[in-house]
């Protein structure tokens, strides 16, 4: 990163320091209550398929807070430390606090479509074979069974989707747009690379990834998702607003 941009970013602005504090604190509270209690956070608060009865309305939002792990976070905070606090300083901390949370919700968004596409045939199989309206939680113990033939949509309907990737893909996104020749040298390779080009590597990677890996256990078309809402949005400001940054 050049000179000037670290000058300007010398000290964490604070939506990212709290957004830091928030992801780590959920994560540690995700293994204390799984230690303490065996109650997994990442089940409650972890963003399910809007048809399975694990769905709750508040995953919406609470799924970019947690994590599934160390390395998991790790990599998301640190992207989210490098590349956020230099939009914030440029931004300002309520625009980049919107971004954020504009980027998550897509992710979310465009995660669960892509869902619905995978999963909607499967499920009106399902709901046609039992007679019932929507899935329960009988219902869903019941597909589990193994030899049930609908074991596999089941255990879908099982796998929570958490994280902040989707935003900090969002964050990342943005950086590149207003700082696209700023040269970043990523591990491995051994010469910088201007962001414009690292952005469109990870749209490409993450297009590849999502139509030859589907069902992996990395929500590929999240981290679009957030890509294409903050594209949008960042678009949107600067058409009408008077002052982008």
């Amino acid at each position: 990163m050049s000179r000037f941009y670290s000058g300007r970013t010398s000290s964490t602005p604070p939506v990212v320091k709290n957004l830091i504090i928030i992801n780590v604190a959920m994560l540690l509270a995700m293994y204390l209550f799984l230690y303490l209690f065996r109650v997994d956070l990442n089940r409650v608060f972890g963003l399910f398929y809007f048809q399975s009865p694990l769905f709750k309305p508040w995953q919406i939002i609470t799924h970019m807070f947690m994590h599934g792990g160390l390395f998991h976070i790790f990599f998301n905070m640190w992207a989210l430390w490098i590349f956020g606090k230099t939009l914030e300083s440029v931004w300002g901390s309520k625009r980049f606090l919107i971004y954020f949370l504009v980027t998550g919700l897509g992710a979310a968004f465009f995660h669960s479509l892509v869902q619905y596409i995978q999963f909607s045939s499967d499920i009106a199989t399902l709901k046609e074979a039992y007679s019932v309206d929507r899935i329960n939680m009988a219902l869903l113990n019941e597909i589990l069974q193994p030899g049930n033939r609908f074991q596999s949509i089941g255990r879908s309907l099982v796998i929570p989707t958490v994280g902040a990737s989707g935003a900090v893909y969002g964050v990342l996104l943005a950086f590149g747009m207003l700082f696209p020749n700023t040269p970043l040298f990523i591990i491995p390779f051994p010469f910088p690379i201007k962001a414009k080009w690292l952005v469109i590597g990870f749209v490409v990677l993450e297009l590849y990834l999502g139509f030859s890996q589907p069902g992996s256990n990395v929500a590929h078309f999240a981290h679009l998702g957030g890509m294409i809402f903050g594209f949008i949005l960042i678009k949107y400001w600067n058409k009408y607003t008077r002052n982008f940054y």
